[in-house]
């Protein structure tokens, strides 16, 4: 099998990597083609892959190239992983918001808007030379704002387009493990959009213990996410919180954390990969060493904001040795390629599968995977107290779709408006104005101006 990285010269990469050199199924990816815009990062990623494989028997072979049609064609498998406008517009993302005194994060509120304008017409032309070239082959979306980003491409390949994001995962890891149950035996039921869901339930030899969970103090402050929001909280939703819902539970200590920190984490972020991509280079026969360094500092370092405002305290050492979106992109392909059943949390058409929202919209749900793709399993309904604020944000994500397919500055301009962390129609025009004017890649998608 062939799988092709878009995004091949970014920084997560050798986490795939290294999940396909732990792989010993059959089949088994026996290609690994990297694409990216940059000839430098894909230099100093293959220097971190060859020394990965170091040691290994049989490993799958890598190449790189800087064009589409080549990196996708024959391939089996497509990880999308694309960041356009580089970490240089996701600081911009941040700092817009943040000089309005609006949250400043790549995914959530404004920025997330800003990172889908300037995204999704990359996607979506990358799913139509996926339609040409590579037809049969599954893509596996990671490219943020995730469920966003795979509703706009499943306009073109359909079903054939699966987000996947490590969150759910862990949220539900760190519940079975605070109780002493091994995760793999548990049937979660979660429900939501991407970065914006709830574990109402955690099943385990046919009885929810997530009431159990809530119910024990000890246990429950052993989950990073209860520590996050604080026990009480937690136990008045009677449900966990994914824990990228602090910014929308507590945004204005969130926007006061982050406009106090000496730099927002797409700032410290570029420093980082800066000095790694430049030390890699500079003394390629280091790459694996200094891959390693730098992915320490920035997975203890992940939403390292909250953590220091709330009693969350530093990252758990099991997270960090844990693993997280590789992973589930690798359970993904091999169940799809070699057979068998799973059950997997995925960012997938909803159909019927969740009661109030769309059947376009992409939501986030436990599903069933087997040979033939992916089966979206039947939610209960949500209360309203959750299905409102996922409704207002599925439309904000429709709006921004709607956006930058069509041009229309004005329906960015109600993108923004929408959103619940935007509290002013003014201020959504100055948000507006500040993405256009600070992020090129997002200025030449809007072709029409909106009336003020």
């Amino acid at each position: 099998m062939r799988l092709t990285i878009l995004g091949g010269g970014g920084f997560r990469v050798p986490l795939v990597y290294g999940a396909l050199l732990r792989d010993t199924g059959r089949p088994r990816v026996e290609e690994v083609v990297l694409y990216d815009v940059s000839k430098e990062r894909l230099a100093a990623v293959g220097h971190v892959l060859a020394q990965l494989a170091a040691g290994h028997d049989d490993p799958p072979r890598v190449r790189a190239t800087t064009d589409l049609d080549d990196a996708l064609r024959d391939a089996t498998f497509v990880f999308s992983a694309i960041r356009v406008g580089g970490l240089e517009g996701r600081t911009a993302d941040e700092r817009v918001a943040l000089d309005l005194g609006l949250l400043g994060q790549e995914t959530i509120g404004p920025g997330g808007i800003a990172f889908g304008l300037r995204t999704i017409p990359v996607a979506l032309h990358v799913a139509e030379r996926v339609a040409a070239v590579a037809p049969r082959a599954w893509v596996i979306n990671f490219t943020n704002p995730a469920g966003m980003i795979t509703e706009a491409m499943q306009r073109v390949l359909g079903e054939h387009v699966i987000g996947i994001c490590d969150s759910p995962v862990a949220l539900i890891r760190r519940a079975a493990r605070s109780l002493g149950l091994d995760p793999g035996r548990t049937a979660p039921d979660y429900v939501g959009l991407n970065h914006l869901g709830w574990l109402r339930g955690l099943s385990y030899e046919g009885r929810d213990v997530l009431p159990d969970l809530l119910a024990d103090e000890a246990a429950l402050k052993r989950v990073e996410e209860a520590r996050l929001f604080g026990s009480e909280w937690v136990r008045s939703l009677g449900a966990l919180p994914n824990e990228y819902l602090y910014y929308y539970y507590f945004t204005r200590e969130a926007v006061a954390a982050i406009g106090a920190a000496a730099q927002t984490r797409g700032e410290a972020l570029l420093q980082q990969q800066s000095r790694f991509y430049s030390a890699v280079l500079r003394e390629p026969e280091h790459a694996l060493a200094e891959w390693r360094r730098t992915r320490r500092e920035r997975d203890a370092s992940y939403m390292a904001e909250t953590r220091d405002t709330t009693q969350a305290g530093e990252r758990d050492v099991a997270d960090l040795v844990a693993g997280g979106y590789e992973g589930i992109a690798l359970a993904l392909m091999s169940t799809i390629a070699r057979g068998g059943c799973t059950t997997m949390i995925l960012n997938v058409r909803n159909g019927a599968a969740v009661a109030g929202m769309p059947p376009e919209a992409v939501v986030e749900i436990p599903c069933v995977v087997e040979a033939g793709g992916v089966r979206p399993l039947a939610t209960k309904p949500l209360p309203g107290q959750f299905l409102g604020l996922v409704q207002q944000v599925k439309a904000v994500e429709q709006l921004t779709i709607e956006a930058a397919v069509t041009g229309s500055a004005g329906a960015a301009l109600r993108a923004f408006a929408s959103h619940p962390l935007v509290d002013s129609v003014s201020v959504a025009r100055r948000l507006l104005d500040g993405y256009r004017a600070r992020i090129p890649e997002l200025a030449s998608v809007l072709h029409t101006v909106p009336r003020r």
